[in-house]
């Protein structure tokens, strides 16, 4: 007997429908009648099956005309199943041998117009006859094998298209009765789909037996020509996009990319550390108040403050004296004092508990020498007899010990010092020299220690130029060409020259720029002569302080103001010398330091602090970000070149506030457990959370911190009070490609306040009323934008220790405006996705207009009816609809928060070509074939924009054209229509108006013609104006 097996391989990126975030999916598939089912495989949205399901095949004949039906489904015990999604596929694309089937994955389709199904499944489907052999399971390639036939066999893929069922069986059933065709007719019509070898490809699908075989597809072209997707075909697994373009009211299908499998590499991993707020751990340990986000790790703290009455150990009667805190194997050294007796050293140690290897601290005061060190004494302490510390106590207080000799003998000299035990928790944990450090000088240890960073309060300076007066140019008889230059700090604008040429120039010209507190700046105006191509005189200049600058906060402008322009000469000296001068020019200025705006320094889409620059507008906060460190895992040796492996710290940024963890040297699973706290006064903010590997740890000034990934948490998506753990992964897009640096272990906890304020945030504008009252022009806005950075960038670069320009840079994302293919794609798929919504109801109001469904278009006639004959009802169905919806789709809300999202970002599969374009410097700096190939591409993309935009131009014109007349008989005909049906709808009732246009929509597929409708053919055939182009 003939047999059909379908081999179900995995699925990706299904549907959570248990509650809790994920789901238990197993599979059931239906044929003929016989239905059977996969394992259910628990918890898990990326299910991989490897089953064979085998059925029997009554007729062979008949397979053509027999439906698979695929149905993915969540296990619940002992309850109704969850749907997930579904696949139907038509028999006649089932091949009768194994070699000529190949892996497909086909997108799963929804049951209905309201269904919340997501992802794809891998199948593959064949008939084998009754002398065949098969196996019960799925044979396993080797590794070794599979990359073999990878690179011996190559196959072309081949096209994918519909085929219409009706077509098929009015072609290879000429001779069945006509009852049974009529019958056919008559049963419910299913969507199939068909692999057709389309005309001038000549090969079948490269088959592969089991499931691991199979050719890769062709290598992608050198260059992407528009928004034509790189297509890369796993070596067995094809895309069904003709499936996906068919699907019922699934999301529109963009490109085959759109279904490539996602890495699962690159997904968010949920997790349950041991920390005090999760375990909601109450007891005696009072860090679990305030540091409970993060794992307590312990360690040994002493504090070396200083010593007295050392002895003198030169023979010039000297003392050079130093510290030594041996523990075990690890040593920490203090700075040596030179000849001093009673030296203050002031300096903590830090010993992590796990890493101790001694029961014995020893404390040694030494004598700096030139040779061997000399020993001067010590102090023993037992690690069993050391106190615990707990904040929130008051420090340990120091303690005086006598110094010992090597016999143990005590003599004059005295150290004091401070030994405990404590947490991260401790204050003195910052500043403290931790044990991995032991082999860092210094001056490099502050590079290693964690800060927090308050980037300066930033105001937008507006300068209204407006006029000089009695300007005196060198060459007398001559009216200057006179502009004038305003410079602050490294910010220099100029405006245009005066359009009269005369000694009282008039410019009227608004200039804006960011300034910093502390005010310590200078606004320079210089007033130039323009003489010549490159030859300019400078007439006059004015220093202005910023602290005589008056601030702005409501929209009422500031008094104008006259200043002396003064030679350059006597610009910088003192006032008694410019009184002496009998005569000056004048220049006309307005200034404000506008405190009402709130300086832009980072991308709008992902602000983390919306408040205006004055702190009397600024509101209350709403409520508390707490965010947890914990640790990273699977980093990358980035100085593997060195010998070492990767030295990583950490980087958030919420607001001004910024913070850095200590740097972990030499680990590729670094342990941070810090714990951070800010103040929210905006929801509909991002903290931004970076990693990065430290090279300035021997001494490398010129060196620059690598990036390791980073990572962007949307506040408005999480819920109030609840703990998020999670590893993150670290992604980071390269000229190479997209490469994960490892995963990021954070903890994350929005506690909200003030409910009633956090509520009316969301009727607010998002930006100070300034913004709106007194908007900045957009060539003003970016600029403005990139010096804030400058100036955040270089405030912290001048702090100890600095942060770096490229880290400020990186987590302000300041190329962010830049040009870049890839992520247009990425632009155009989301516009696609939110037309897709749409297109799902038109769709569905199509099948309803065509009777594809009985029931559901009968139950859409009689609520038809029923709005129109009570018309107050309409307004609140829509509404009790959009309740509904939102309540169902409330089981299926998002249980993580979000994630940079390689699959959305088009970052996975990005081409090289795109990506080295995206890299390049501006202006660039590639070779001229280069550059002319991809100012071609962006020709073809901007030809297909430019079509685009020119037929929705021809749209408008044609509506246009209705009543302007420039086609006299269209207008006609269009106005004489228009008076028949005012006068139709004045004399006939609104309720039977509407009804016979509703039935007139909803009439049977009976009464429709294919033909375009009269409407529509009258308003194609309206001009445009495109035959006026030239």
């Amino acid at each position: 007997m003939t047999k059909l097996v379908v081999e179900v391989h995995d699925a990706s990126d299904l549907m959570p429908k248990d509650g809790q975030g994920s789901a238990s999916p197993f599979v059931e598939v239906n044929f003929d009648d016989q239905i059977q089912r996969t394992q259910t495989k628990q918890k898990d949205l990326n299910p991989y099956w490897n089953e064979k399901l085998v059925f029997n095949i009554n007729d062979p004949k008949h397979l053509p005309h027999k439906t698979i039906d695929v149905v993915v489904r969540n296990d619940r015990k002992g309850g109704h199943h969850n749907f997930l999604g579904r696949v139907s596929i038509y028999g006649v694309s089932v091949p009768f041998s194994e070699s000529e089937a190949s892996v497909q994955r086909y997108p799963l389709d929804k049951r209905g117009l309201f269904s919340q199904v997501k992802g794809d499944i891998a199948l593959r489907i064949y008939a084998l006859h009754g002398n065949d052999s098969y196996p019960s399971q799925i044979p396993q390639q080797q590794p070794a094998a599979a990359e073999e036939s990878k690179s011996k066999t190559t196959t072309v893929e081949t096209p994918l298209q519909e085929i219409p069922t009706n077509t098929i069986i009015d072609e290879e059933l000429p001779s069945m009765p006509v009852d049974k065709k009529l019958k056919k007719k008559k049963e419910k019509e299913v969507r199939t789909f068909h692999s057709v070898g389309a005309a001038g490809h000549g090969h079948d699908h490269g088959g592969g037996g089991g499931g691991g075989g199979g050719g890769g597809g062709a290598p992608p072209p050198a260059v992407s020509a528009g928004f034509e997707f790189m297509k890369e075909k796993a070596p067995t697994v094809e895309t069904r996009t003709d499936f996906a373009r068919a699907a019922g009211p699934g999301p529109a299908t963009v490109s085959q990319m759109q279904f490539q499998k996602t890495n699962p590499e690159f997904g968010l991993v949920e997790t349950s550390p041991r920390v005090a707020a999760r375990m909601r751990y109450r007891g005696g340990d009072k860090t679990s108040t305030t540091y409970d986000l993060v794992e307590q790790m312990h360690f040994l703290f002493v504090s070396v403050v200083k010593a007295r009455d050392l002895p003198v150990m030169d023979v010039s009667g000297s003392l050079d004296p130093y510290v030594e805190v041996k523990l075990g194997n690890y040593k920490g050294v203090t700075k040596h004092l030179e000849k001093n007796q009673n030296p203050v050293w002031k300096q903590i140690f830090a010993f992590s508990k796990e890493k101790l290897q001694s029961n014995l601290l020893e404390v040694i005061v030494k004598d700096k020498d030139i040779g061997k060190d000399d020993f001067v004494g010590r102090v023993f302490f037992d690690l069993t007899e050391v106190p615990l510390r707990l904040p929130p106590d008051s420090p340990l207080a120091p303690q005086w010990y006598k110094l010992e000799d090597k016999h143990g003998n005590k003599f004059k000299g005295e150290i004091m010092l401070a030994v405990w035990m404590g947490t991260q928790a401790d204050e003195s944990f910052p500043e403290a020299w931790h044990s991995d450090a032991h082999n860092i000088s210094h001056v490099n240890l502050t590079n290693t220690r964690s800060k927090v960073y308050f980037s300066p309060k930033l105001y937008y300076l507006r300068v209204l130029v407006i006029e000089a007066q009695d300007l005196v140019p060198s060459e007398k008889g001559r009216g200057p060409d006179a502009y004038v230059r305003v410079q602050l700090g490294n910010q220099l604008r100029p405006t245009r020259p005066s359009q009269m040429r005369v000694n009282n120039p008039v410019w009227n010209e608004e200039l804006m720029f960011v300034a910093s507190e502390p005010f310590e700046d200078f606004v320079v105006v210089t007033v130039e002569d323009r003489i010549g191509p490159g030859k300019d005189e400078i007439l006059g200049r004015v220093f202005i302080s910023l602290r005589e600058i008056p601030q702005r906060v409501e929209s009422k402008f500031p008094d104008t103001r006259w200043y002396n322009l003064h030679r350059p000469s006597l610009a910088a000296k003192d006032e008694t010398e410019k009184t002496k001068e009998k005569f000056s020019s004048k220049i006309h200025l307005r200034l404000s330091l506008d405190s009402g705006y709130h300086v832009l320094d980072e991308s709008t889409h992902f602000s983390s602090d919306l408040q205006p620059s004055s702190k009397h507008l600024r509101k209350r906060n709403i409520g508390i970000l707490e965010l947890g460190i914990l640790s990273a895992k699977n980093l990358l040796p980035l100085k593997s070149k060195d010998g070492r492996l990767t030295d990583a710290y950490c980087v958030a940024k919420y607001g001004n506030k910024w913070i850095r963890t200590r740097t972990l040297l030499d680990t590729l699973t670094p342990k941070w457990n810090e714990q951070y706290t800010w103040e929210v006064y905006d929801p509909c903010t991002v903290i931004t959370i970076g990693v990065f590997d430290n090279c300035h740890i021997n001494g490398k000034d010129d060196a620059r911190d690598q990036r390791i990934g980073k990572v962007r948490i949307r506040l408005s998506t999480l819920e109030t009070n609840r703990i998020y753990t999670h590893y993150y992964p670290l992604l980071v897009l390269t000229p190479s490609g997209l490469k994960k640096h490892g995963e990021l272990h954070l903890a994350v906890r929005f506690t909200c306040t003030a409910w009633v304020n956090m509520m009316a945030q969301y009727g607010r504008p998002p930006l100070p009323k300034m913004h709106y009252i007194h908007p900045i022009s957009v060539r003003h806005i970016d600029w403005l934008r990139h010096q804030a950075m400058q100036i955040v960038a270089a405030r912290l670069t001048r702090a100890e220790p600095p942060l770096r320009r490229e880290i400020v840079e990186y987590m302000l994302d300041v190329d962010y405006h830049m040009w870049s293919l890839r992520r247009s794609k990425a632009n155009f798929n989301r516009i696609m996705s939110l037309i897709s919504g749409v297109a799902a109801v038109c769709r569905w109001f199509d099948d309803i207009c065509h009777w594809r469904n009985p029931i559901t278009t009968c139950l859409v006639h009689i609520l038809f009816l029923i709005l129109v004959c009570y018309p107050e009802l309409i307004l609140s169905t829509i509404f009790l609809c959009l309740f509904v919806i939102g309540i169902w789709n409330y089981r299926f809300r998002p249980r993580h928060p979000p994630h940079m999202d390689a699959r959305l970002s088009h970052a996975e599969f990005a081409h090289p070509d795109e990506l080295d374009e995206e890299f390049d410097t501006f202006p660039t700096s590639r070779s001229a074939d280069i550059v002319r190939m991809r100012y071609d591409r962006l020709r073809s993309v901007g030809g297909r924009v430019q079509t685009v935009v020119g037929d929705l131009a021809s749209q408008g014109e044609r509506a246009q054209a209705l009543l302007s007349w420039r086609d006299p008989r269209g207008t006609a005909i269009f106005i004489i229509f228009s008076l028949i049906w005012a006068v139709f709808i004045y004399v006939t009732p609104f309720q039977v108006v509407a009804v016979l246009v509703g039935l007139y929509m909803l009439r049977h597929p009976r009464f429709r013609s294919r033909m375009p409708s009269v409407p529509v053919n009258f308003f194609k055939r309206l001009p445009a104006k495109s035959d006026m182009l030239l």
